[in-house]
């Protein structure tokens, strides 16, 4: 399997499809998943002659279930470990959920200094704080991801198959159309990764203050959200977001959920095809 390790000694899993001299995309992932979630993302701009790049985040997927090192200061290094060996220049880094608050990081601390970045997008994103705190009231209580942690730490199988099937889709609306195959990819790749990544990436994505971030942030950078995303709720998140971008732009989807890069790519992926191309 193509790998790369990183300063730290962890061995990261990545993709790399399509010609190395075309435009390179790289993909971020969410919690609790893996590189496998930009399938219909990664097939369509391989299609369309780019080369798309994606990596399982450190505990994730098929790279090292190490102990440590679950914050969003390790996830943007161990991107750039990839970049840097793939020699990944005038990319665009498309993030989901934690995954845009792994580029939010990447791009501020990594990408712009080296000059490697050219464009960011962030799609039904973490930043910049999910956590209710005094300075951000509209946030969600800490209950709400003390629940998660118990869900892990108590049975994260049976969660992982309820979050799936429920909220993570939209599956749980009236009306909504489940896909049983969907639901089985999201509970096969979270249980590939390890539980104590997990339980620690919960801080990560919810108590992790990416203001400042967002704010030294020049690229273009496109935000995306649907709302009806019950993960990540767009008031929180989104729309505070792309006030806080120098050179942002939002796009909101009515009635689209959490996953919708999965349950309506038709849509999203030729409005991220127009972003990169623009």
């Amino acid at each position: 399997m193509p790998t790369v390790n990183t300063k730290d000694g962890v061995t990261i899993f990545y993709k790399d499809w399509g010609p190395k001299t075309a435009q390179p995309i790289m993909f971020h992932h969410g919690w609790p998943l893996s590189s496998d979630d930009w399938d219909a993302q990664m097939l369509y701009f391989v299609q369309h002659g780019y080369r798309v790049v994606a990596h399982d985040r450190r505990g994730h997927g098929r790279s090292a279930q190490v102990s440590e090192g679950h914050d969003m200061d390790h996830y943007a290094a161990d991107a750039f470990a990839v970049a840097e060996a793939l020699d990944l220049r005038n990319a665009v880094h498309i993030g989901h959920s934690t995954g845009g608050g792994e580029v939010a990081r990447y791009v501020a601390r990594h990408g712009e200094p080296s000059r490697r970045v050219a464009k960011a997008v962030l799609v039904s994103a973490v930043p910049p704080l999910m956590l209710k705190t005094p300075g951000n009231p509209e946030g969600l209580p800490i209950e709400a991801f003390d629940g998660f942690r118990k869900g892990v730490a108590d049975n994260r199988a049976q969660m992982f198959l309820d979050v799936a099937s429920g909220p993570f889709y939209g599956f749980n609306r009236d009306g909504a159309k489940v896909h049983p195959g969907v639901v089985q990819n999201w509970w096969r790749q979270g249980m590939m990764g390890s539980a104590k990544a997990h339980y620690d990436g919960i801080k990560a994505f919810s108590e992790t203050d990416q203001t400042e971030d967002l704010k030294a942030i020049t690229v273009p950078t496109l935000v995306m959200h649907g709302d009806d995303d019950q993960i990540v709720p767009i008031a929180d998140s989104a729309m505070k977001s792309v006030k806080l971008l120098k050179n942002g732009t939002l796009k909101v989807y009515k009635g689209y959920p959490h996953g919708m890069l999965t349950t309506h790519a038709d849509v999203i992926n030729p409005d991220l095809l127009a972003f990169v191309r623009a």
